[in-house]
Order: structure tokens, then sequence, then C-alpha cells
């Protein structure tokens, strides 16, 4: 029997939950923005009447006003969005507890073994979630129902607001090829600009390509999309409440004003990768490969990789190789608006263990040191509040109102 899952993908979901203590601006166009302020100006969500008018997630609110000079500007209250996602999961643990989400407002669900204590059938089940989430909570959901996550994603994209596709697999050649290659889950611009050379521009074009000739151009990710795109993917939906490792963990920031000195860069790319280490710690997780990317004050973006010396989990190396590849990668004094750390291609610690080197057979020894160190700070941090120990490079980076704190 093939599988029945739901991916199930709230509708605007910062603006509509806004939109529920402000019902009079239904009808308007409405966008949830950041702090102009403290530079953060972008444009987080918008309602449907804003979408129609060409308001665009991540763009700057001055390009929003300019398509859209009636765009009423509501600030984001992140704690109450919180609050409504358990209670949308809640509604969804009345059908199966294989829920996994995905974000703050999505989850996967299968259904598989519970679709017939209703009914069995899919299309009518989606329905039914949907209908309860919209009676519960004034919200709405579209739903995709597939046999596999990648697909069901699809479907819950592919029609919306409020709506259920299926696709399946007599009808998701039809459905799923002739969509862009950039719809495919995990397909980033990196990859779609090779793909793009190579003339690859639909899902069907990717699913016809020779599978090793990918995993030569992307590597592994190159199989993995090549069974995205033909219907091979197979992963679980993990079921609701187990802990399921993250593929990447990253931290981004836009400063309050352009870096322009090594300085200022160092002490930025110090604070980002003392909140990646930190993350990937709580998860007992190490990064193989670290991922900058970069935005200047004309919002155009670069981004670069490279893979790391060792598996790690501290500020420190996580550090040293950002900025390694921000002296590779960008002119000295040329400004920086923001820049976001990735670790990628995790690793659980107990699996990262590291042969001692011929020429410097001290290198573990001292990586082990460093990681002691900042666990010691995990622990003071934990015990005393965050502010309470940081970096001599954090020094003059610590957000506002922190206690004063020891520099390690």
């Amino acid at each position: 029997m093939d599988r029945v899952i739901f991916h199930c993908d709230c509708n605007s979901f910062f603006a509509s939950v806004e939109l529920l203590e402000h019902p009079e601006l239904r009808d308007r166009p409405v966008a949830v923005c950041g702090d102009p302020k403290s530079r953060h100006g972008i444009i987080l969500a918008k309602n449907e009447p804003a979408k129609a008018a060409g308001v665009r997630t991540a763009e700057t609110i001055w390009q929003a006003r300019q398509k859209c000079p009636d765009l009423v500007l509501l600030p984001p209250h992140h704690d109450r969005y919180g609050v409504y996602s358990r209670q949308i999961n809640a509604i969804y643990y009345r059908f199966t507890d294989l829920i996994e989400p995905f974000g703050i407002d999505e989850s996967w669900l299968d259904v598989t073994g519970t679709l017939h204590l209703f009914g069995g059938d899919p299309r009518a089940l989606a329905d039914r979630v949907r209908r309860e989430v919209r009676e519960s909570l004034g919200l709405t959901i579209s739903v995709g129902v597939s046999f596999n996550k990648i697909f069901a994603k699809l479907g819950s994209d592919y029609k919306k607001p409020d709506a259920t596709t299926v696709i399946t697999v007599d009808n998701f050649r039809e459905i799923v090829w002739p969509l862009p290659v950039t719809d495919l889950l995990f397909v980033g611009r990196a990859a779609a600009k090779v793909l793009a050379r190579y003339g690859v521009g639909t899902i069907g074009e990717l699913a016809a390509f020779d599978r090793q000739a990918l995993v030569e151009l992307l590597g592994k990710q190159g199989g993995q999309l090549w069974n995205y795109a033909n219907g091979l993917e197979n992963s679980p939906v993990a079921p609701a409440g187990r802990y399921t490792p993250p593929k990447s963990v990253g931290s981004g920031e836009t400063f309050p004003h352009n870096l322009t000195t090594r300085d200022e860069v160092r002490r930025g790319v110090a604070m980002l990768a003392d909140q990646v280490a930190v993350r990937l710690r709580r998860h007992r997780m190490k990064a193989a490969t670290l991922q900058v990317s970069i935005r200047d004050p004309n919002f155009r973006d670069i981004c670069r990789q490279r893979p790391l010396p060792a598996p790690t989990n501290t500020a420190r190396e996580l550090t040293r190789a950002a900025l390694d590849i921000l002296e590779r990668s960008w002119k000295s004094g040329a400004p920086i608006r923001a820049i976001t750390l990735t670790a990628q291609n995790l690793v659980p610690e107990d699996e990262a263990a590291e042969q001692l080197g011929l020429f410097r057979p001290e290198e573990p020894l001292r990586r082990e040191r460093v990681e002691k160190l900042e666990r010691t700070m995990d622990a003071i941090r934990a015990k005393y509040g965050k502010g309470a120990v940081y970096t001599a490079a954090q020094a003059n980076d610590r957000p506002d109102g922190e206690e004063d704190g020891v520099p390690f």
C-alpha cells in the first residue's frame, strides 16, 4: 500500500495571525515587517491583497510600497505565532501522532495507519483537516496529499490559499514534472544555476537527467534531487515529540550599520559563529561544512562554502573558517550589510571522531580542549544568563541591556 502523507502549510501565517487582531484590515493589503530603524525593514509576510499587488516576502519596505502605496504595515509578534503553531499542531494530532513540523507554520502528517478511521478517502480527510483549522482558529491552510514528503510539500504549494492538491503515483508526472526545478525542495539558487547550464529548467528535465552525471555535478545532493524528481523519496514522518536532528544550523544578522573594517567584520562573524556553535552543541552535532552568505548595501548577495578541516561545533573554528572564506571572496573594505553563517553536512558528535595527524598529532587534542572550554561557557550561561560570559571578540557586540560578564 502506498503511504498517505499530508503536508499542511498555513497560508500567509504571520499576516493571518495579525489580522485576527485587526479584522477591519482583512480586505486591505497588509504586510508584517521588521523594524526599519534596526535595518530589519523587510517584508516577513503578506496577505492575499498585498500579494496580488506584487508585494513579495524578503523585499524591502521601500520596494513593497513602490508597488503598493496603500500597504498597511504591522510589526511581528513571534510569541503569538508560536502559540498558534502549537494549537494548529494539536488539531493535526486528532488525526495522527505521526507529525513532523517543518518550520513554525507547516508540518508533515503520515495518515497511512489512521486513514481508515476517517472514511478512507485522502482528499476528504485533507478537506476535513482544513475545515477544522479554519473553524477552530480562523486560519486557513493548504494541504498537499501524496505518497512521499517531497511531493506532499509540492502539493501544498501548488494551489493556495485554503486548497487541497492530491499528487499520486499515477498523476505526478503530469502535475510535478512541468513545474520549475526551483519548486523542488532543497533546490537552491546555486544548484539551479548549475542545472540551468545543462538545460535543466523543470523538474521533469531533472528527472530525465542522468543520475550519475548529477552526482558528478552536485555531489551527493545531485543523486538525492534525482530521487526526489522521480518520486523515490521515502523518508519517514517523525512521530510527534520525537527528536529529529537538524539538517543544518544557521544564524544571520542584518547589522545596525554597514561593516567596513576588518575588526567590525571579525566581531560580527564571531558573534554569529558563537550562536551557531551553541546550537550545534545543543543538538550534539558537528559540522563538516560551513557556508557564508554576505549581503551588501544594495542587497546583492554572494554565497560561499568550504569543507572544514575536521567536523566541529566550536565557535573558534567556525570563526576562523568564516573569516578565511570572507578573506578569499570579499574585497577588503567593501561594506557588508548582513552576514549569515550556516553549518552544513552535520554529523552526530559520537560519529565525528578524528584521527591523529602525522605532522600535527596535537591538533585533535587542541580541538578537544577548545570544545571543553566552550561547553563550560554553555554551562555558565545556562546558570547565570547568556551575557554572563563571552569571547573577547564579542566584547563590543553583546545585545543592549545584557548584564556585564566576563570575557574568555
